[in-house]
């Protein structure tokens, strides 16, 4: 959906993960930016691992949401003593009726009804009492617009799985209808390099090789 904008000094390289495994993931439970769980055992697990395979990878600032699944999820880096700054603009879209109530066949069927229709390209519509796709992508060009504005070459960036899928189409250029095309796990990684024109290339994808061992 168009270049990014020369403002950036310094070309970038973004870690970008999804933070680690909840319990309401392993109930496939909807949380969005009103629910603020936390990680269970097996989410911490996955913070560790992570750290263990990229801390040696010179990040010189951490970004985060507003919600303590992010925070967690990066926080063995805290004992590198490496800034950590929270952008607001990255929470996860706002899934309106459909957080925090458990799967059943009649909210199975608005939460993919409503991404059928985001993906026919009606971006401008949204679950009830939720966030649509558009406003979320224009929020998230405010943080973005931080990020790229900073003296800081190599970032670490946690946040949601909605907001990875919108967030990579705006660091790519893809348009935000084919934001399903992006594939996430809890606490995978995308590596993005920038590129002269602004926008970044995929390094690596949706990868989890760290989480194996």
């Amino acid at each position: 959906m168009g270049e990014q904008s020369s403002t950036y000094m310094t070309k970038k390289t973004i870690y970008l993960i999804r933070h680690g495994q909840t319990q309401f993931n392993k109930m496939g439970i909807v949380q969005g930016s009103g629910i603020d769980s936390e990680l269970n055992d097996e989410g911490h697990k996955q913070a560790e691992k992570f750290f263990f395979h990229f801390k040696h990878v010179p990040f010189e600032r951490i970004y985060v949401t507003e919600l303590k699944r992010t925070h967690q999820s990066i926080a063995p880096f805290r004992t590198l003593n490496i800034p950590i700054e929270i952008i607001p603009e990255f929470n996860e879209i706002n899934w309106g009726i459909l957080e925090g109530k458990e799967p059943t066949e009649e909210n199975r069927k608005q939460f993919f009804e409503i991404s059928g229709l985001w993906k026919q390209g009606h971006l401008d519509i949204a679950i009830a009492g939720g966030e649509t796709p558009l406003d979320m992508y224009n929020r998230q060009k405010l943080g973005l617009k931080r990020v790229l504005e900073s003296e800081h070459k190599t970032v670490l960036i946690c946040m949601h799985g909605r907001a990875i899928r919108s967030f990579l189409c705006l660091l790519t250029g893809q348009h935000l209808k084919d934001m399903d095309e992006f594939h996430h796990e809890n606490l995978c990684l995308y590596e993005m390099q920038q590129k002269e024109n602004g926008l970044f290339d995929i390094i690596r994808g949706n990868y989890v090789d760290h989480l194996k061992s």
